[in-house]
């Protein structure tokens, strides 16, 4: 088979690694910038709110998390919205895009559990599904989520049992390889077709997604399997695929060019490209821990402090985890 159609029968078949719920932590799902802080949420509520101010969101706009997963994120950039501007809570429209049923449930649970009967959450299994006025999208690490081709010095892979061989020939990929200058590494699939979607579903939006990678695409192969907290190169030679197949997670680097490039061919605005942590500055973090250390005892402010570190110092994520942001303003 293809190698795409392997990669999506890893993560998105029957029984593939998104197809069933994941905890976070020892033992199960890698921590990202959500599950580290609630200010990342937080961050992304106040950049909200100063969208209203200006006049780009409506102040009831549908605030919409795309492949939520637990739905942590969400109900973290909810609950600040809350704390900053409070009335902005009964006029937003929260919605969350998930494919799979199981964590639909979930989620319904968690923000039940979280705030009752005080905010309406609506589920759709695709963005093809949702039409709306004004809209501002996240998500977080989605791209790299993307079923991709592996290309090797003008051929594709294909999959036999767990050995991938390079003897395919695909012009699409051909010709995508060379458009971003590469002579091996990953083309993703899907990243034209969101962006249409996107695009058809919204009149005017912004959208911001978090991920790893860089605006040029790597010179190499970046496929690697996230396993009990362990990171295995795809090519490892000790690798076992078919004892990881499914049951880990498999991701690689998002050439950010060819993100730029979908969205701007569906009529899409590219705003930035910046790395996380130079984004939650700009977009206040900082100042929101000052509201904290205002309102709260030193304890859960030193506390909040070290996680906000985590989140905006250089050597957790670096420069290679970064904000993309689009906008589109006409129909």
């Amino acid at each position: 088979m293809k190698f795409s159609d392997y990669m999506n029968d890893w993560l998105y078949g029957e029984n593939g690694y998104y197809a069933t719920y994941k905890n976070i932590g020892k033992g199960g799902d890698f921590y990202t910038s959500v599950s580290t802080s609630k200010f990342f949420g937080g961050t992304i509520a106040k950049h909200i709110i100063s969208l209203v101010d200006e006049g780009f969101l409506s102040n009831n706009a549908t605030i919409c998390e795309i492949g939520a997963h637990h739905g942590y994120f969400l109900a973290d950039v909810i609950e600040f919205i809350h704390t900053l501007r409070p009335t902005l809570i009964t006029t937003l429209k929260f919605v969350v895009i998930e494919r799979f049923d199981s964590l639909q449930e979930f989620q319904k649970s968690y923000f039940e559990e979280s705030f009752g009967d005080v905010v309406k959450l609506a589920h759709y299994k695709s963005l093809s599904e949702l039409k709306c006025k004004n809209a501002f999208f996240i998500a977080n690490e989605i791209f790299d989520a993307f079923p991709c081709e592996l290309y090797y010095k003008g051929k594709s892979a294909r999959v036999d049992g767990h050995e991938v061989i390079f003897d395919v020939d695909d012009d699409w990929v051909e010709q995508k390889a060379k458009k971003y200058h590469k002579d091996r590494g990953e083309i993703a699939l899907g990243y034209e077709a969101f962006a249409q979607e996107m695009a058809l579903s919204c009149k005017k939006f912004e959208f911001m997604s978090f991920d790893y990678g860089e605006m040029h695409a790597r010179p190499d192969f970046s496929l690697r399997v996230y396993s009990k907290h362990e990171v295995t190169p795809f090519f490892d030679e000790n690798i076992k695929r078919d004892e990881l197949f499914a049951k880990s997670d498999i991701t690689y680097d998002v050439t950010f060019a060819h993100v730029k490039d979908a969205f701007l061919e569906a009529g899409v605005e590219f705003v930035e490209l910046k790395a996380q942590m130079v984004a939650l500055v700009d977009m206040g973090i900082l100042e929101l821990l000052e509201i904290l250390k205002e309102r709260a005892d030193e304890k859960i402010y030193k506390q909040e402090l070290e996680k906000i570190k985590i989140l905006i110092m250089p050597n957790f994520l670096g420069e290679r985890f970064k904000m993309i942001r689009f906008r589109k303003n006409k129909s």
